[in-house]
């Protein structure tokens, strides 16, 4: 094989409690073929997102996830033709990180013959990520909860036990996912701790058995949202917005700044509301419906 397209979907992580342990795909994608050629250059065409800002040579975040494979197979990384068709927006909070990187290990896995495991590209994505909630439901679709420890990954899939759609408000400005982590406190407190995971269990739950009824108390957070929050304005009016138009629950997705409100119904009128509240903010955004990705990364 010397020829690879791949889809690879966006994610939200955390859902509100779940903390670098939650990841939900979603149905928005970027687009990649890849194709081997004669010499050792690696050239990339991009279009859409991040055109003319997505680097174009072998430090492009793709072709760096590829070479991971390359090595770890003891393989020399051969020259390459990359095109990216990219659909999710950059430094919103929706995984664009973890679709290179999961991506160029899937695309480079799948041209030597897929010798490496899903848990193998798991690890490898979490070394160059540093965290596992993106990564997991970007390569295996569905709803995930991981966890990294000693070196190891943990991880499991399912897919959510009802209906449910995700409306994501993305506004016009980005965070970078280390200024919204610098954000963070070193520590917290007990009451904190016990407060994230009584919610993250209930996230969890709701999710696995389709009692979405309960989210809009579940996905509250302290651990990382209170921090956040003035990094996001209007984030707090944009959430009453969401659930007063019928969300079911809403949460920053990722890092931010983009918004996520979970719905099974009016979700063109949820993403409208969200959109007004930014607007009120001065903020300019657009509203993305999108279902539950179950397929993850995928040859196309």
């Amino acid at each position: 094989m010397s020829l690879i397209r791949l889809r690879v979907p966006a994610t939200t992580a955390n859902l509100g409690p779940g903390f670098d342990a939650l990841g939900l795909a979603l149905t928005l994608y970027n687009r990649v073929s890849v194709e081997i050629v004669e010499g050792p250059d690696i050239a990339v065409s991009v279009q859409g997102e991040g055109e003319g800002r997505i680097p174009k040579d072998g430090t492009n975040r793709f072709c760096v996830a590829m070479k991971r494979v390359y090595d770890r197979l003891g393989r020399p990384t051969p020259g390459l033709r990359v095109r990216m068709e990219v659909a999710i927006p950059l430094a919103r909070g929706l995984g664009s990180s973890a679709t290179a990187a999961v991506g160029g290990l899937v695309a480079a896995n799948r041209l030597c013959g897929s010798p490496l495991s899903d848990a193998d590209l798991i690890g490898l994505a979490t070394d160059i990520e540093g965290h596992p909630d993106n990564a997991v439901p970007c390569l295996l679709g569905g709803f995930t909860a991981a966890a990294h420890a000693d070196g190891q990954v943990s991880y499991v899939r399912a897919l959510p036990g009802g209906p449910i759609r995700a409306v994501v408000a993305i506004p016009d400005f980005e965070l970078e996912t280390a200024k919204a982590r610098a954000a963070l406190p070193e520590s917290v407190s007990l009451r904190d701790a016990v407060y994230n995971v009584t919610h993250t269990a209930l996230v969890t739950l709701a999710f696995a058995r389709g009692d979405f009824g309960v989210l809009r108390a579940a996905v509250r957070d302290r651990l990382h949202q209170p921090y956040r929050a003035p990094l996001i304005p209007g984030m707090e009016r944009v959430f009453d917005a969401a659930l007063s138009a019928g969300a079911l629950g809403a949460a920053i997705s990722g890092a931010g700044p983009a918004l996520i409100a979970f719905v099974q119904d009016d979700a063109e009128r949820v993403g409208e509301a969200m959109r007004r509240a930014w607007e009120k903010e001065g903020i300019a955004s657009r509203a993305l419906v999108l279902d539950v990705d179950t397929q993850g990364t995928v040859e196309e």
